[in-house]
């Protein structure tokens, strides 16, 4: 019943690449326009897929639902020079994004800002810019409590951000952060990673005001191979209710049987891929301690992806 839902439920993606119409997301806008921040998180930073549907979903709250900044996780776009550059644009990004962290390191991201100074040129009087990542609470915290303060700091500075700017903000970065943890459990992690997470924080702060959407995935490559989901995950059923689509998203708010809601609301586990990644061990990486409905208002499932495309380094 649960995939014959998903298959009745869910709107078809058929775009694939960032430029192109919105048509196929329009469906997704109100579910979460009347938001403060909405969290794209993604299961692994190392897919060219689930860049290209972020940046699409970016797209589409700010050219049509009226959100103006972006949190970009991961590192400081104003050490980078990217704030300046997509308000001006002076200086090159792709050598900017070489003193990036590695995962910022990639044509997708570069196409994101690209689009980014694009979208001010043609708007010079309502521009797009990216958030700053910490409020002065969150730069001076001290996390006592490593991970856990970790996230904490994270959603200060975003409600910070917002709170200031009155900006609607789209945040982007991994799921283990935006997933609405209340607590959840990172694995693998050594020690055991189980705290209250950012999204957590800011589903308590904001309420329906944050809304969350989990970047979920099926099979392909990530620069090594990655299986099918095992069985223990919700994600096998996500693929499941694929049905040969590429990729769909579906709202879990929606009306549905009760024996669906009961899944929605089961406690389960979810595919998430950190830096590191064993394809033998594949269902070691994973969140738990929560369930699907509980983490995520939205799903947006890719099935096939490939890698990024890393950028290539400058001339010495």
């Amino acid at each position: 019943m649960v995939v014959e839902w998903i298959k009745e439920s869910s709107h078809v993606l058929v775009a694939r690449d960032p430029g192109e119409p919105l048509d196929d997301l329009r469906p997704l806008a109100p579910m979460v326009r009347d938001a403060n921040v909405v969290a794209l998180g993604a299961a692994a930073r190392q897919t060219r897929e689930l860049s290209v549907v972020a940046h699409r979903v970016v797209r589409l709250l700010v050219e049509e639902e009226g959100f103006r900044s972006l949190a970009l996780e991961g590192d400081d776009p104003s050490r980078l020079g990217l704030d300046a550059y997509i308000a001006t644009g002076e200086g090159d990004p792709r050598e900017m994004l070489a003193g990036a962290r590695a995962f910022w390191q990639t044509e997708e991201i570069l196409g994101v800002i690209g689009w980014m100074r694009s979208y001010n040129q043609r708007h010079p009087d309502d521009p797009v810019r990216f958030a700053e990542n910490s409020g002065p609470e969150a730069r001076h915290a001290t996390p006592l409590d490593g991970l856990a303060g970790l996230e904490r700091a994270l959603a200060d500075g975003v409600a910070w951000w917002q709170e200031r700017t009155g900006d609607k903000i789209v945040y982007w970065g991994g799921m283990a952060h935006t997933a609405v943890g209340d607590p959840r459990t990172i694995s693998p992690s050594s020690p055991v990673a189980t705290h209250r997470n950012m999204g957590g924080h800011l589903r308590e702060h904001m309420g329906e005001r944050y809304r969350s959407i989990g970047l979920t995935l099926g099979h392909g490559s990530i620069g090594v191979p990655l299986p099918a989901p095992d069985v223990q995950f919700a994600d096998s059923v996500l693929a499941a209710g694929a049905d040969g689509r590429a990729g769909y998203f579906l709202d879990l708010r929606a009306p549905r049987p009760e024996p669906v809601g009961r899944w929605l609301n089961a406690s389960t586990r979810t595919r998430l891929i950190g830096p590191s990644y064993d394809p033998a061990d594949d269902a070691a990486y994973h969140m738990s301690g929560g369930s699907l409905a509980g983490w995520f208002d939205v799903v947006v499932h890719t099935e096939e992806v490939t890698p990024v495309r890393l950028l290539a380094p400058l001339p010495a």
